[in-house]
């Protein structure tokens, strides 16, 4: 009666961990050229969303975003389950275009009243070069992931910038900073609600006098908390 060889236990090891790669088959490389394709394709139906509202303006329907995409309606919910979906894919990408666009303009000077201004500019220029795209991006599409305000994560990141600003000012002057988030997210609560009526109204003043209105008021405020404080005068001798 033959034996079988016993084989080293390396070579079982070895047999094992083949026996495990064959048991877990790889992933189709076909598969993951089509995950690229298929970013590429949402980000192009996305750019074409804007197009659309651009065209169209915020009540734009799925119709004419796939007309402009040069596609069918049926080939965009592919790429996108619902309306809702490419509506929360829009908001995304102005969210991001905005944020950007912010940012540069709160890092463009070191000065506390010179960053607001510049801010509060570089928002309501956004909002005016697209007003329509604005509008799509908070107008509410229930059902979908856009449902509810699609801009409040938008204005918390803001907020959350406004406030890093107030708390370094309050810190260079030895002042305690745990206002500064109130602060912050209050500045860009009364900005953008100002910028909301301002649109609704049909921009009744200037952007440039608007935002001098709006650095004025904001400033009036946090200047007297954040601004390096008064030495107290000396009485007159008498």
């Amino acid at each position: 009666m033959k034996t079988e060889a016993v084989r080293p236990a390396s070579q079982l090891n070895i047999s094992k961990r083949d026996e495990h790669r064959e048991s877990k088959p790889a992933r189709d490389r076909r598969d993951s050229r089509w995950d690229e394709h298929r970013r590429t394709r949402r980000e192009q139906l996305v750019e074409a969303a804007l197009t659309a509202v651009g065209r169209h303006g915020a009540g734009v329907g799925m119709d004419e975003i796939a007309a402009t995409a040069g596609t069918s309606k049926t080939a965009v919910y592919r790429h996108f389950a619902d309306r809702g979906e490419l509506h929360a894919a829009v908001c995304a990408r102005v969210a991001e275009q905005l944020t950007t666009t912010l940012r540069a303009a709160m890092e463009s000077t070191d000065h506390p009243r010179q960053m607001l201004a510049a801010a509060i500019e570089a928002y309501l220029a956004f909002l005016e070069a697209d007003p329509a795209v604005y509008r799509f991006v908070v107008h509410t599409h229930p059902g979908g992931p856009g449902d509810g305000d699609p801009l409040t994560t938008l204005s918390d990141l803001v907020g959350d910038q406004a406030a890093a600003v107030v708390g370094d000012a309050l810190r260079l002057t030895g002042a305690d900073d745990t206002p500064a988030a109130p602060w912050g997210h209050g500045v860009v609560g009364l900005v953008r609600s100002a910028a909301d009526w301002w649109l609704r109204a049909e921009r009744p003043m200037p952007r440039g006098e608007l935002a001098a209105h709006l650095t004025d008021l904001a400033w009036a405020g946090l200047s007297g908390v954040v601004a390096a404080p008064e030495k107290p005068e000396k009485e007159d001798q008498k």
